[in-house]
């Protein structure tokens, strides 16, 4: 299929979503469950729904360097959701596009995260992204995509806004855990 079959599928299908969810909302709520297990090593399992991958850190930081670290999966899920943003609004919009590229930097100073200066915070400190959008489409055309999907990605928008996170602790494991309520941690 070419590229311009394929945009015309994408937008055909965002069409018959939008057309659904229009007419039940409930359709587009949900929760989704990401698994992540590690043993005495640093090497974490993760699983979400039919997907198993690794993730692990380098051995400069006493991983086995057994997959990417978390802040290449963040930059990674990140850079993702915005090149399938573009795409998708540009087969909305029908703005042709031939390839895109998104280059996703982050400042860090490890410090925070190990508690040597406590005037540094544990996460990045400063994300930048590079959009790279190849397509023979007006300029002024392009800038209105990037716009529009940008403020519609769904992990950019976990990323620049504050999320409520709850945690809870259980003791004990899933398969075998004690009994008695998880302790939530504020």
């Amino acid at each position: 299929m070419d590229l311009k079959a394929k945009s015309e599928a994408l937008k055909r299908n965002q069409e018959r979503t939008i057309a659904a969810l229009r007419r039940k909302a409930d359709l587009g709520r949900g929760t989704r469950t990401t698994v992540v297990s590690a043993s005495g090593d640093l090497t974490c399992r993760i699983e979400d729904e039919n997907w198993k991958f690794t993730a692990d850190l380098d051995s400069s930081l006493g991983g086995e360097g057994a997959g990417p670290d978390p802040g290449t999966l963040g930059r990674a899920a990140l850079g993702s959701c915005l090149a399938i943003s573009y795409l998708l609004w540009a087969a909305r919009l029908e703005i042709p596009v031939d390839n895109v590229e998104v280059v996703v930097e982050s400042d860090f100073d490890v410090r925070g995260r190990l508690a040597v200066d406590p005037d540094l915070t544990p996460g990045w400190h400063r994300l930048r992204y590079t959009a790279y959008i190849d397509s023979s489409a007006p300029t002024e055309k392009l800038e209105e995509l990037f716009r529009i999907a940008d403020a519609h990605s769904p992990l950019l928008d976990d990323f620049v806004r504050s999320v409520p996170a709850e945690g809870k602790l259980v003791v004990g494991t899933r398969e075998r855990g004690r009994t008695g309520e998880p302790v939530v941690v504020e």
